[in-house]
């Protein structure tokens, strides 16, 4: 089997040159870090999508104005210096010297403004700013002022988010495409370069060092500080298999395995080479997302008597397994943050069967077959939506599951259409925990037209998501996401499948994680 680790070569021919000349030349060996991700990349564009493995990516090759730090605090990125006026209602943005694109065409505020407007119509907090916002606009080559109507408390939150949607700063050109349309044109600023001409769906993404990009001087700190590029190429190597992945970690093929199944964690944890540790000390919350424009979800008491039949116990127990990695959790922000709150939760703390079948028989649920669309290769999520289909058929609904990968998946949740045209009535995800901390993530949207894939339509609970990022002190923010946690439940806008910790996997030769709910691969070196 072909390695792909590290190793210092020399040629014969070069052997030869060196001892004629009477000294040995160096040769240099490209430094490669051979990684599994957690998926597929098949959506290239983490605007119009907000798959993680897509972020991931965008990481890869973007940069932001501002970036979260390890303790959820932004911080500036781009941005040189930045000031708002007394009234809280104008912002000005300048950015640091020496930002140069991939092309070597130096970033402007103008493309600072296109990405933000871009951004601004697909991510849930962007859709709140812009909401404020009356002018946004590049009052010089390095400059952007942003004009608000109102006071806004989550400005510098906003466009330095951690997670899905990130407000990646793409050229004016890029970013002037439809938000509602997939971008061509992969050109980034940051620390790694996209190899379009490599890429091969379904197995191999390479990226290689962009010389041009200067990192911040101060230390890396999750998604903030020095972004130091400390390897030639990264190389993603998909594997749709968990025990062959594993096997090529443990074989040295593989220097890091980004999501290994839960169950194959004390076999990897066995081998004296390899380190198994939980990175995301927030861990993810697990979802069971219907889609609220089609029948029979569309009915807000089938969907709440398909939660009742979920016990969170039996999603975790039958995905990740060992209870170390796992707990259950009856909040829709994660247990063990300032917001977590048990207001409605009784629905999901059900996990009766028998309370699900008595509920549906109220409903007069006429047998309209529900479509579970499972990707087969993300374990955790094909064992959620086998879980799910036993329990909704032990509870009386007719049900039909669909394997597909994940980045099919990913593109097929963007459709409206009915079952027989391509959509779909259920699938299953998870967020990580920083992406649903407060209310203004969009996966709690309450706006058919702008909200997350499902749709749910609530204008009370919009109202209330709105009035969050006014909210200045932190009862006030706790009261308000009891609001809007009171409205998820009695919409029956999603099943909460609990908390789950996945670790991470890589050879001790590997250097420089950066511990972050976000997974990063500046700064990681391979010795």
């Amino acid at each position: 089997m072909r390695s792909w680790n590290i190793k210092n070569i020399t040629t014969a021919s070069c052997l030869a040159a060196s001892l004629a000349i009477g000294a040995a030349a160096p040769v240099y060996a490209e430094k490669v870090l051979n990684v599994i991700p957690h998926a597929d990349l098949k959506n290239l564009d983490p605007i119009w999508t907000t798959a993680y493995i897509s972020r991931n990516h965008g990481y890869m090759i973007y940069d932001t104005l501002f970036a979260m730090d390890d303790s959820f605090t932004p911080q500036p990125q781009m941005v040189d210096t930045w000031s708002t006026s007394e009234d809280g209602l104008t912002w000005t943005f300048v950015l640091r010297d020496g930002l140069k694109f991939h092309n070597g065409v130096s970033v402007s505020g103008e493309d600072v403004v296109a990405s933000l407007q871009r951004w601004g119509k697909r991510d849930g907090m962007g859709q709140q700013l812009f909401k404020v916002i009356t002018s946004l606009e590049a009052s010089s080559a390095n400059t952007v002022t942003m004009k608000l109507s109102e006071p806004y408390g989550l400005v510098l939150e906003s466009i330095g988010k951690i997670s899905s949607n990130v407000p990646f700063i793409m050229p004016k050109r890029v970013a002037e495409t439809d938000a509602f349309e997939q971008i061509t044109d992969y050109t980034g600023s940051g620390p790694f370069k996209f190899e379009a001409d490599q890429w091969v769906p379904g197995s191999k993404v390479v990226y290689t060092k962009f010389d041009g990009y200067v990192p911040r001087a101060e230390p890396a700190s999750a998604a903030s500080g020095g972004k130091k590029a400390l390897v030639d190429k990264i190389i993603w190597q998909y594997f749709p298999d968990n025990t062959t992945a594993m096997n090529a970690l443990m074989a040295g093929e593989i220097d890091y395995f980004e999501s290994p199944a839960p169950d194959l964690a004390p076999l990897l944890a066995a081998d004296p080479n390899i380190t198994v540790e939980v990175n995301d000390p927030l861990g993810n919350i697990g979802f069971a997302r219907f889609n609220h424009l089609l029948p029979p979800f569309d009915d807000v008491e089938v969907r709440r008597a398909a939660m009742m039949a979920m016990k969170q116990e039996d999603y975790l127990a039958a995905a990740i397994g060992d209870p170390q990695f796992w707990k259950t959790c009856y909040s829709v922000f994660p247990c063990g943050t300032p917001l977590a709150n048990d207001v409605g939760s009784d629905i999901m703390a059900t996990g009766s069967i028998d309370a699900a079948k008595a509920a549906l028989a109220k409903t007069g649920y006429d047998g309209t077959p529900v479509l579970i669309m499972q990707p087969t290769d993300v374990p955790v999520l094909s064992a959620f939506s086998l879980v799910t289909a036993e329990k909704l058929r032990n509870a009386g609904f007719t049900v039909n599951v669909e394997a597909m990968d994940w980045s099919t998946l990913t593109s097929r949740r963007a459709l409206r259409d009915p079952v027989g045209e391509g959509g779909w009535n259920m699938f299953h995800t998870w967020w990580i925990g920083a992406d649903v901390i407060d209310p203004m993530a969009i996966a709690f949207s309450g706006d058919p037209d702008a909200g997350w894939f499902g749709w749910p339509t609530d204008a009370e609970l919009e109202a209330a998501r709105g009035q969050f990022s006014k909210a200045t002190s932190l009862e006030e923010k706790q009261e308000i996401g009891r609001k809007v946690q009171e409205r998820l439940w009695a919409i029956g806008a999603s099943g909460e499948l609990g908390q789950f910790f996945t670790p991470v996997a890589y050879r001790n030769n590997v250097k420089g994680l950066i511990k972050s709910p976000v997974q990063f691969f500046w700064n990681m070196s391979v010795e």
